[in-house]
């Protein structure tokens, strides 16, 4: 893909934004794992390295990365001028698939899974996929009610749940 140099008027997120950003949630992931470790024990023992002796270790090492990332983007930020990361056209289809995946989760918890499985799948197949409604509702409905046996009836493992699955007894 050809990189794009001008901010134009479509621009989203110019590339050293997002350099920057990702250097700093590397480090934060690392202050995450340093700070966990030492909650779990991070020093070397009598008997050997406590549990969360490697994970500090590298926890330190996410941190020096992610910051030098950050570093050298701020450094050469005249040089990379207003590289385009992504245009609003090319974003577009990134968020016709997160937009829904961010509103199955939120259905998941109100509604349970079945049913918002029901929903996302039928929503895919016919604003996405341009299906008609028989495929569409024998497909949206029976992958869930096999998951529902599969889980449910054979492995015994509940899923979360919402007012439908309790008013047919689970």
């Amino acid at each position: 893909m050809a990189e794009k140099n001008d901010a134009s008027p479509g621009a989203v997120i110019q590339t050293r934004w997002m350099e920057v950003a990702v250097g700093l949630l590397i480090a934060l992931l690392g202050l995450l794992a340093v700070v966990d470790s030492h909650r779990v024990g991070a020093a070397w023992a009598e008997d050997g390295p406590q549990s969360g002796y490697f994970p500090n270790i590298i926890g330190w090492i996410l941190i020096a990365c992610g910051l030098w990332v950050a570093f050298q983007q701020a450094r050469r930020w005249r040089q990379d001028g207003a590289k385009v990361f992504v245009t609003l056209q090319d974003f577009k289809p990134v968020l016709a698939m997160v937009l829904p995946t961010i509103g199955y989760v939120i259905l998941i918890g109100l509604i349970g899974i079945y049913v918002s499985s029901i929903i996302f799948i039928a929503g895919f197949m016919l604003f996405q996929g341009k299906y008609r409604w028989l495929p569409t509702l024998l497909i949206s409905v029976s992958v869930p009610v096999a998951l529902f046996v599969l889980f449910e009836i054979w492995f015994l493992v509940p899923l979360p749940k919402g007012p439908v699955e309790h008013l047919l007894g689970y």
